[in-house]
């Protein structure tokens, strides 16, 4: 009597990959941001939202569509909505993240200008929006701690990050022009060397 087939080992099936966001998604994600986030504390709601919560970029996509968003003018937000909507899903997630990021802030900020200019002289208001600011520059300095742990590699990041900070706080250099100064400065330092040609070696005779 013959013996029985031995079972072939069940492999453990691989891990899924990520699903693709739908156009709806990115709409809805960037909704929330947009209904979220108060003054430039945008940013930390948008990584929070794109990279921790979602993980539709990495922290390097991140910074890299950032560098780019304050590159180019206009407001962040929607530069980084409209460039990581492309990223993700191409032009159509463009319109939706920013449709979805300026949508709550069109409507909040005709009523919250109505309301203000009825009551904006009071001090409770005063002392509301200088909070709303401070806690906004508190998510802005925890969102570059966050990214600096994982993206700045020697001293010399560091040095550009301070030249561009005295660059614009001291002597009011134009965001645009300081960031392509440092772009160019960045590129020589950065810029891999060329190998040295193979120069074969001479043949002895004996």
């Amino acid at each position: 009597m013959s013996e029985p087939a031995t079972p072939q080992a069940v492999q453990a099936p691989a891990a899924a990959a990520p699903a693709k966001p739908s156009i709806g998604d990115i709409f809805l994600a960037f909704l929330l941001i947009g209904a979220t986030s108060f003054g430039g504390g945008a940013v930390a709601y948008l990584r929070s939202t794109l990279v921790a919560k979602k993980q539709w970029l990495d922290d390097k996509s991140f910074l890299e569509l950032f560098s780019i968003s304050q590159s180019l003018p206009g407001l962040n937000t929607t530069n980084m909505a409209i460039l990581a909507g492309d990223r993700l899903t191409g032009w159509l997630g463009s319109i939706a993240g920013v449709l979805g990021i300026i949508l709550p802030g069109a409507i909040l900020m005709t009523i919250a200008g109505f309301v203000y200019g009825l009551h904006g002289d009071r001090p409770l208001v005063t002392a509301a929006l200088h909070g709303v600011a401070a806690a906004a520059t508190g998510l802005i300095l925890a969102t570059f701690i966050q990214l600096a742990r994982k993206t700045l590699r020697s001293w010399t990041d560091v040095l550009f990050i301070i030249i561009a900070v005295v660059a614009v706080n001291w002597f009011h250099v134009s965001v645009l022009y300081a960031l392509l100064g440092i772009a160019f400065v960045a590129t020589l330092v950065y810029h891999p060397r060329r190998p040295d040609k193979f120069v074969p070696a001479e043949s002895t005779t004996e």
